[in-house]
């Protein structure tokens, strides 16, 4: 047996992933163990929870994949330094940085429970980019494809394109700092007041309330170079003086880095909590538009060089779901994989199969067509954990479960569903969501103000049956990571107002029998009783990452205004006559707490 390990630490949404014989057994963010967005740090409870599950025992593991190299491209970044001269402080926070990033080998031992020196594995440092497109290609359906890696910046790169055959590619185009797409989208993210790492998704549902106003402004900002682009650096800081980030054991913390001449021409930054108006929907739409075109640019002329059908897509650049979903309209490409992950979470299974098919030998043998690598918990666990709670509930067999929920759906109720493995990535996909009826025009609001607590402005995803697609969607394409974007048939728009976009679009979830039976089945249920095979599906969560255990989703269930929580085969409902008084009102708690009064209520 070998077994590979694949990490990706010190870098937002920090993550382990197992690989066993060349296939993937198991994935997991950090963030859903210590409850921290994104958070950066070092994954030891992901380690632990990954060997655990593929019964690996530390002492026997055969190797560690790192997805980040501090000693790649040292010649480029010497000679930037020469050339460009940053701030002491930036050089001084970069060191910082990477200083982090060594010693790696004892981190894990400490994780582990182990001494360096009882540790067998070899360890593995690979360049950022790299693992970006092992994630992308090595986990895809293609023997043969182009790739587009793109992201704000790892190892001194922002953007990789290649062409890759077997378990090999040809590299092709590299950009490297300043030049980023990824940053010029976050720092206009900061300048409109979104000031959390992650926040991108925020102006990517914002901008189609906008008119692309400002876009000869951000056409001057960046600018296709050659077969790339190039950053107008008179509008960004970055260059001088470095990008200030900490974590401190938590979420990524990053300072705007936009310079004086973007406020004077665009206007002062918009303060958090500031009211929106529609010149921030402007910038928004205006940002989006160019990226797309940035994008589109880029894969036009890796198809020019490549001539295949096939691309595959990965960085955090990939997460923009908009323009992914224009790339078979706007380009040569036929087909398009973007996997669970895309981001630097995806990189420690993108550096672990690197190992495995790049250093190993290792034939491919592994398609990741599902993202449900994480924890999972039992029906008795679940139903411990109601009774921890002192709360009552239905413990009933399949189809009478699928009855029950979607007759509360169609009552107007919102519902948990906590099933199964926990999905990998930013997305819930079934297994830790929350659905409600698409048909309802209320039930957009109901959900961003009485539960999420969040922006009115964001939307919500169609999970739709995958055999159903090309009914509601004017194009049918495999989206089973809601990773695309695409029209929703206008004659359609009137019957899911609750999943339809300002601009007729969906963010959609193509649902596979194969892959997700039960959730397969319930959409099923509901469009046996109203001829539509689509729900609303957002995260389970409020203000958090997604819940992980049983007793996180009974928490978000209290302190919210959900109705309904169906853990595994147990349904829970606020308004039943036997629920108690105490709950029925949302609770006041912190994430993942308990109520104090339990079984005396």
């Amino acid at each position: 047996m070998s077994s590979i390990l694949g990490i990706n630490a010190y870098h937002g949404d920090a993550s382990a992933s197992l690989v066993i014989d060349g296939q993937l057994v198991a994935a997991v963010e950090e963030e859903r163990f210590n409850r921290i967005k994104h958070w950066a740090g070092f994954p030891a409870e992901s380690i632990r929870w990954c060997l655990a599950e593929g019964g690996v025992r530390a002492e026997e593991l055969d190797q560690v994949a790192i997805s980040f190299d501090p000693r790649a491209n040292v010649g480029k970044r010497l000679a930037f330094v020469a050339k460009n001269r940053p701030s002491l402080r930036a050089i001084a926070d970069r060191l910082k940085r990477q200083g982090k990033t060594l010693g790696l080998e004892e981190q894990f031992a400490q994780a582990v429970g182990l001494e360096t020196s009882k540790l067998r594995a070899k360890f593995h440092r690979i360049e950022h980019h790299q693992t970006h497109v092992a994630a992308g290609f090595l986990l895809s359906p293609y023997e043969e494809a182009a790739v587009l890696s793109v992201d704000g910046m790892g190892d001194f790169a922002s953007t990789l394109t290649a062409h890759a055959r077997g378990t090999d590619w040809r590299e092709l185009d590299r950009v490297w700092f300043p030049h980023s797409i990824g940053y010029l989208y976050s720092a206009v993210t900061m300048y409109l007041g979104f000031p959390y790492y992650g926040d991108e998704y925020k102006v990517m549902g914002l901008a189609p309330y906008g008119e692309p106003e400002f876009i000869e402004l951000f056409r001057r900002m960046i600018y296709p170079k050659g077969d790339t682009f190039e950053l107008n650096l008179d509008y960004f800081t970055h260059h001088k003086k470095g990008i200030r980030m900490s974590w401190n054991d938590g979420a990524p913390v990053v300072e705007p880095f936009f310079s004086e001449r973007l406020e004077k021409e665009l206007g002062p930054m918009r303060k958090k909590g500031e009211e929106m108006t529609a010149r921030h929907d402007n910038i928004a739409k205006s940002l989006q538009a160019v990226t797309e075109e940035i994008i589109l640019h880029l894969l036009e002329r890796l198809h020019g060089k490549t001539k295949t059908p096939n691309v595959c897509l990965t960085g955090g650049v990939a997460m923009n779901s908009v323009a992914n979903g224009k790339i078979t309209r706007g380009t040569p490409f036929e087909n398009v994989y973007i996997p669970a992950g895309a981001a630097d979470n995806g990189t420690s299974f993108g550096a672990a199969f690197y190992v495995w098919n790049r250093v190993l030998g290792g034939a491919r043998g592994f398609v990741q067509d599902h993202a449900y690598w994480g924890c999972e918990s039992t029906d008795d666990e679940c139903g411990a954990a109601i009774r921890e709670a002192g709360l009552t509930c239905e413990t009933l067999e399949e189809e009478a479960l699928l009855e029950r929920t979607v007759e509360k759906m169609l009552e107007g109720k919102v519902v948990g569903w906590f099933q199964g493995k926990m999905e990998f990535g930013a997305r819930a996909l079934g297994n830790r969501s929350l659905i409600a009826d698409p048909r309802r025009t209320d039930m957009r609001d109901i959900i961003n103000l009485r539960i999420k607590f969040r922006e009115k402005f964001r939307p919500f995803a169609p999970s739709i049956l995958e055999e159903h697609m090309g009914e509601w969607f004017e194009i049918d394409e495999p989206t089973p990571y809601m990773e695309k974007v695409f029209p929703i048939r206008k004659e359609k728009h009137q019957l899911i107002p609750a999943v339809t976009h300002v601009d007729g679009s969906g963010r959609l979830q193509s649902v596979s029998k194969r892959t997700n039976p039960r959730y397969h089945a319930l959409i099923s249920k509901f469009h046996e009783r109203t001829g539509v095979p689509i729900v609303l599906n957002t995260s389970l969560n409020e203000n958090e990452p997604v819940v992980r255990l049983p007793r996180e989703a009974i928490s978000c269930f209290l302190r919210t205004d959900m109705d309904v929580l169906v853990l595994g085969s147990h349904l829970i409902d606020r308004h039943a006559p036997d629920f108690p008084e105490a709950w029925r009102k949302r609770v006041e708690l912190k994430p993942g707490e308990l109520p104090v009064m339990r079984h005396e209520a």
